[in-house]
């Protein structure tokens, strides 16, 4: 299918205390999508279906990451999520606990419009 990517979001997350990486990614995701509005749906008479959402998020542990979990938690459209390699680890060195940090990045596709 011949797709058009029509918005890309970027987000970062964090968990301070528990050390998980999908908590973090989770947050990274929620992050990059709240603050989007797409009115084009309503305004063309498209349907959300039609939306591939293609979702990567960067954790220093990407073997840990839950992709099928955080792809159940995305509202709309077809979505699929990868973890790759990226994020930071963050020692605190008074207490030796990780601050797991995650980015996100949330690209929306759609087919092209003749």
């Amino acid at each position: 299918m011949n797709v058009q990517r029509f918005i890309i979001e970027m987000g970062m997350g964090n968990d301070q205390y528990g050390q998980d990486y999908n908590k973090a990614a989770a947050r990274a995701i929620e992050d990059a999508i709240r603050h989007s509005s797409i009115p084009m749906f309503d305004a063309l008479g498209l349907d959300h279906k039609q939306m591939r959402i293609e979702v990567t998020v960067g954790v220093q542990k990407p073997d840990e990451i839950d992709t099928v979990a955080l792809t159940a938690k995305l509202p709309r459209g077809q979505a699929r999520v990868k973890a790759t390699f990226g994020g930071l680890d963050v020692k605190n060195p008074d207490n030796g606990n990780i601050l797991v940090i995650a980015t996100a990045a949330v690209e929306a596709f759609l087919p092209k419009q003749v």
